[in-house]
């Protein structure tokens, strides 16, 4: 099978679904992150290392995607992830975290795959891994640089 050329391998931005849009941005800033200048009152936009995230009220993410909206959220399969440069580290990012107003899911541990991980949820129930992972360097943008 032949790769697909049309088919970049990247995430340009992850949208989020929110309940309350302001709530929310106010929650992200909370982190220390910054909002873009291309955010508008229907939107609010974050500048990461590798992408974008967006916020997005819910109900308007489920028609502009044409899917209904199936109420409270729960567990959906995914989780994004902050990689951090140490345990240290990700301790104090979930710290910083339920300051803003976060659940913590799992607290920090060490991981059996020579890391350490733990879990939060954001105020609409995305969840987030905060983890330090050894074997990922950072290239000097702060990006993971993959083997």
């Amino acid at each position: 099978m032949t790769a697909a050329k049309n088919f970049p391998a990247r995430i340009s931005i992850v949208t989020l679904g929110v309940s309350d849009l302001q709530r929310s941005a106010e929650f992200y800033e909370a982190l220390g992150w910054q909002r873009s200048a291309a955010s508008s009152p229907e939107i609010v936009w974050f500048r990461t290392a590798d992408s974008a995230l967006g916020l997005f009220p819910a109900e308007a993410l489920a028609a502009d995607a044409g899917v209904p909206v199936t109420g409270e959220p729960s567990f959906r399969g995914v989780t994004l992830a902050v990689n951090l440069e140490s345990p240290e580290l990700v301790d104090a990012a979930l710290e910083t975290a339920v300051a803003a107003g976060a659940t913590v899911v799992k607290p920090p541990t060490a991981t059996h795959w020579g890391g350490y991980s733990g879990y939060f949820e954001d105020l609409d129930g995305h969840l987030w891994e905060l983890a330090h992972n050894p074997f990922f360097p950072f290239t000097e943008s702060g990006s993971l640089d993959l083997p």
